[in-house]
Order: structure tokens, then C-alpha cells, then sequence
């Protein structure tokens, strides 16, 4: 398994492959912003429209690959406030679905913690469902709950659901 942190090209290049574990996600039940079912193609025009937030340096994406093939994701997402440029925003954390729970997503949220601190970054937050798989990866690397949101987004199946809100402190040391 190697882990690539991913340029505007590469993401160009890469994201088709990224698309279907975007939709591979959403089938999979994960609320991460989109409606079920998610055409591939629409995926592919997703990923392409972050290649300029890329571009730019707001936002960070990093790949998990193994045998030429994308089965993980996460990003880190830059504020361009200036009193706001010590954090960022953990964004879409995404395991293919047969490689999920051995340890891939607390690796690639280990990468992302990591490049934080290269950065200069000192507090990481996210929003993720309440319940879910994904929240007990979180509570389980250290995050804190900072509160629960009811009804803010809708699960792939329409359903809204509350959302919980995280924060890290990743100060170097």
C-alpha cells in the first residue's frame, strides 16, 4: 500500500479512479455530501472541480493506492482567512468497502494529521454522521466531540441525520 499525496495533474490523471470510490462510498451507506445513487460520472466532474482548490494550496488530497488501484482517500481543506490559517478541515476520509476496518482509514487519518503539522497547522475539525463508522475511527485516534447538529444533512438515502463536530490538537511533539 502506498500513500501519494496528490498535485492538480495527478488528480486530473487519478480521477476517475477516485470517482469510483466515491461512488463505491456512497453505496456503502457513508454521508459524505452526496445523494445515492451517484453516477460515476458525476463523481469524475466532482473530483475534477477540486483540481483548481488544489492548484491553489487550499486544499491537500492524499491517495491510499495498492496495486495500481485508488482504495483510499482523505484531504485537508485551507481557510484563506488570515486569522484562520493555524487550522484546517479534515475532509472526505474514504475506504473502499473491501478493505474497510483493517486499519486503512486510521492510516490515512494518521497522513493527514501528520502533513497538518508540516504545514504549520495546530487544530484540525471535521463533521462526520453521528453513529457511524467513521465516528468511532475518530473518537478511537484522540479526536474530541465538540457537539452534535440534529438534522443537517441527509444520509445517501435521503434521511436527514444529525452530525456530529470534531477537533484535534496536533501540535508538533
Amino acid at each position: 500500500m502506498t500513500t501519494v499525496r496528490l498535485d492538480a495533474a495527478g488528480l486530473l490523471d487519478r480521477a476517475a479512479d477516485l470517482a469510483g470510490l466515491l461512488v463505491d462510498t456512497v453505496r456503502g451507506g457513508a454521508s459524505i455530501g452526496f445523494l445515492a445513487p451517484l453516477d460515476h460520472a458525476d463523481a469524475v466532474l466532482w473530483w475534477r472541480d477540486r483540481a483548481r482548490a488544489v492548484a491553489a494550496g487550499d486544499l491537500a488530497v492524499w491517495t491510499a493506492e495498492e496495486g495500481g488501484r485508488v482504495v483510499g482517500t482523505v484531504g485537508l481543506a485551507f481557510p484563506d482567512k488570515p486569522n484562520s490559517r493555524h487550522r484546517a478541515e479534515l475532509v472526505k476520509l474514504m475506504v473502499h468497502g473491501d478493505l474497510r476496518g483493517k486499519g486503512l482509514g486510521r492510516a490515512l487519518l494518521d497522513t493527514a494529521e501528520r502533513a497538518a503539522v508540516a504545514a504549520g497547522v495546530t487544530l484540525l475539525h471535521l463533521d462526520t454522521e453521528t453513529d457511524s463508522p467513521a465516528e468511532r475511527l475518530y473518537r478511537g485516534a484522540g479526536w474530541t466531540l465538540a457537539g452534535v447538529i440534529p438534522d443537517y444533512a441527509a444520509s445517501p438515502d435521503g434521511v436527514l441525520r444529525p452530525t456530529s463536530l470534531y477537533y484535534k490538537s496536533v501540535a508538533p511533539g
